[in-house]
């Protein structure tokens, strides 16, 4: 049956305190994101109690309320209809809601803004590394290109088409950070193709290089000489000179005459921000981001086991605060410096181990909208999206939620002490096997097995124990 969806905006509506309570509202692929003037007026359970709603939370300011992929468009029209809003961005909210974040969440807040619009070019690289990476795996000692080298020509054009979204990475972070910050987007693109400009060595040639004792440099009027070195792949030196270079413009332009803005505002941005990055912005962070990606591999060498067991029990959590946006940029950033990342594949677990869990509340639930919404936020967690999954199922009975933790956990530390690694970012599910290194990928199916199979068993024994538990206080009142 078809929902009705202006009913369920209408009870939305009056669980959150009438439309004079909302300020702001948006959405994204399965939330409804509001700023609300006063949260308590919110009715939680009777709000999760609405069709469609699968779970409802605060974070960073932003109310959030999980419908759905494809339905939360529909009841975001029909809300924006009922309470005469104008319809806004995700930044917009966002924004409204930032005076209410702690240091801390603003920072975070940050990365979210930035990574989140250059996501779906990421994936598509890393999809299409994945449909490479099919190429290279060995099959009675050869690998696919050996047997027919007339597919030689479609793997180098499907490596092209992978290796541009990270060869112009900080095109894109420019293009998105210096959006954020308030400066101009085109300037951003143009300051992030500069510092992976042909002229500038990338990582490989600068290592040569720097064995000959031969670094090629810019002379600066005989005063000082700054190094031709290109930062392709990094993330945190773009970040900062996006941020220098709209501090920069929002400057000049509050100072100079409208008349001649455009000659001068433009030229003046770009070549301060283009020197203070290639002089001082990009040595400086770069050796920051060094040490950030040494830290971790190091924590990881040392201790894969217990790392692992912590970030995948603990990603999940980190999910509903909104925090897990800050490992695309450790991700991004470890692909860069080594060509390969062991995060991603974690990630991709713990997605799974949301799905595995709610797949058994399939049969566990008693009631036919449980099972539903069961049935379709396993498959979504499947493919990368556990929103519904953890909100509208998980979450709500607890135990599932625990039992996904758990087969993370376990799951993670198998894969991490089998040394897997991915090159790019994928699709994090099921199909993300095919985004793994090829000599990886046969650990992270048993990895993907573990991450299915332990959260299911665990959520029935926690189901027993639970209900068994129930059940001993039901008598225990009774007597």
């Amino acid at each position: 049956m078809k929902p009705n969806y202006r009913q369920i905006a209408e009870q939305i509506i009056e669980r959150i305190g009438g439309k004079d309570n909302v300020e702001q509202a948006a959405h994204c692929v399965t939330r409804l994101r509001l700023t609300l003037k006063d949260q308590s007026l919110v009715e939680q359970e009777a709000l999760l109690e609405v069709p469609l709603v699968k779970g409802a939370f605060l974070n960073a300011g932003v109310y959030q309320i999980v419908i759905g992929a494809g339905d939360v468009d529909r009841v975001y029209a029909e809300f924006i209809q009922l309470t005469g809003l104008q319809a806004t961005t995700i930044a917009d909210v966002k924004s409204s809601g930032a005076s209410k974040m702690n240091p801390f969440q603003k920072l975070i807040k940050v990365f979210s803004d930035v990574f989140m619009p250059i996501i779906p070019a990421i994936i598509v690289a890393g999809l299409l590394m994945g449909i490479n990476n099919l190429f290279g795996i060995e099959f009675g000692g050869k690998t696919m290109i050996e047997r027919y080298p007339n597919l030689q020509g479609l793997w180098d054009l499907i490596n092209m088409m992978a290796n541009t979204a990270f060869v112009f990475l900080p095109a894109l972070v420019g293009w998105s950070a210096t959006k954020r910050f308030g400066g101009s987007e085109i300037l951003g693109i143009v300051m992030g193709l500069m510092l992976v400009h042909p002229d500038l060595l990338n990582a490989w040639n600068y290592g040569q290089s720097a064995l000959k004792g031969d670094i090629p440099t810019f002379n600066i009027l005989g005063l000082f000489e700054i190094e031709k070195v290109g930062y392709q792949g990094q993330i945190l030196p773009v970040l900062a000179a996006a941020y220098v270079l709209s501090t920069i413009e929002r400057w000049l332009k509050n100072r100079v005459p409208n008349a001649i803005q455009l000659l001068v505002v433009p030229i003046t941005t770009i070549t301060l921000t283009g020197f203070l990055a290639l002089a001082v912005i990009g040595p400086v962070t770069r050796q920051i981001g060094d040490w950030i990606t040494i830290g971790v591999v190091n924590t990881f060498e040392a201790v894969p086991l217990l790392g692992a067991l912590l970030f995948g029990a603990l990603y999940a959590p980190l999910v509903i605060t909104g925090m897990h946006h800050m490992f695309i940029a450790v991700d991004l950033q470890l692909i860069g410096q080594s060509g390969t990342t062991f995060i991603w594949p974690m990630i991709a677990i713990s997605n799974i181990a949301q799905g595995s869990a709610t797949l058994a509340m399939l049969f566990l639930a008693k009631n036919v909208n449980d099972k539903n919404m069961a049935s379709t936020s396993a498959i979504s967690a499947y493919f990368g999206i556990t929103e519904p999954a953890m909100f509208g199922v998980n979450l709500r009975f607890k135990y599932p939620f625990y039992a996904a933790l758990v087969g993370s956990a376990i799951a993670s530390s198998f894969i991490a002490v089998s040394g897997v690694l991915a090159p790019a970012i994928g699709v994090g599910g099921l199909p993300a096997f095919i985004s793994i290194v090829p000599g990886s990928i046969l650990s992270f199916i048993i990895g993907m097995v573990i991450a299915i199979i332990v959260p299911i068993v665990c959520t029935f024994l926690f189901h027993y124990v639970t209900t068994k538990r129930a059940r001993k206080a039901a008598l225990k009142e009774a007597a």
